[in-house]
């Protein structure tokens, strides 16, 4: 039986032992003989993949691209895969443009499939990024089977950390965040935001993310935010208010249990 990833508490003492064992349980995973195969697979088979269509007439070989972005779930769909790598990125009417899910942006992007564009999967190194990003997909998938918010919780850890270093303007860097449904998760939970504030004006949304991350962060800034101890503070919140939320308290009882729990980690 393949390894699975232990995550034996909830919330943030959860999140704790998750943290210290991550190296260990993260090697155990993906020491996985069916894993094994299917990245073995990809490194010996994508340098000869030179389309859109061939990629997504090999399903082997898509699963994995497709699980290295995130976007497992779109592995039956093939005319709509084959799309977003046909149009790239570059035309304002490509179909990852008008999706409000960036993640398919990045994948359009890193197989170089798009007009005027150089397939990726010929150069060097290509493969192993790609496998890379699978297996920490891969086991992240596997913790969010034991706990999803621990899976949303290590997403952030990594996505926000490459946003920060991204060049991206801080604008640009929230409206990212907003377009990644699990950093969105993280975020509008943190900072108390309802279920119902995603259908506000786009344009709004972003000044009251901004102006609530000031409030509660203490920053806007994703640069000062990926800094270890407000990541940490992050984190943490995110995982209490989950708590919380769970447990269907009051707002005065929430906002109690919130700084018991925080007050507890410090």
């Amino acid at each position: 039986m393949s390894f699975q990833p232990v995550v034996p508490l909830s919330g943030i003492a959860g999140w704790s032992f998750l943290q210290r064992t991550y190296d260990s349980q993260f090697a155990a995973f993906n020491a996985s003989p069916q894993l094994q195969r299917d990245t073995d697979y990809f490194r010996e088979n994508i340098s000869n993949v030179l389309t859109a269509e061939d990629l997504v007439s090999d399903r082997r070989l898509l699963s994995v691209a497709l699980g290295a972005y995130g976007l497992a779930d779109d592995i039956d769909n093939r005319a709509f895969v084959q799309r977003i790598l046909e149009d790239g990125t570059e035309a304002r009417d490509a179909l990852a443009n008008r999706l409000a899910d960036e993640r398919y942006k990045s994948f359009s992007d890193a197989l170089g499939f798009g007009p005027n564009q150089i397939p990726q999967t010929i150069l060097p190194g290509f493969a192993e990024r790609v496998i890379g990003l699978y297996e920490t997909q891969q086991f992240e998938q596997a913790v969010g089977a034991q706990d999803e918010t621990m899976r949303i919780a290590l997403f952030a850890q990594r996505e926000l950390a490459d946003l920060a270093q991204s060049g991206k303007s801080m604008e640009a860097q929230w409206f990212s965040i907003m377009g990644l449904p699990p950093l969105r998760s993280m975020m509008e939970t943190a900072l108390g935001l309802p279920a119902s504030f995603g259908q506000i004006d786009i344009d709004k949304q972003l000044e009251v993310f901004r102006d609530k991350a000031r409030q509660k962060l203490g920053t806007d800034s994703i640069t000062e935010l990926v800094q270890p101890e407000n990541l940490d503070r992050l984190t943490t919140t995110y995982l209490a208010r989950s708590q919380i939320n769970s447990f269907g308290l009051n707002t005065s009882s929430a906002s109690i249990a919130l700084s018991l729990l925080v007050a507890s980690q410090a």
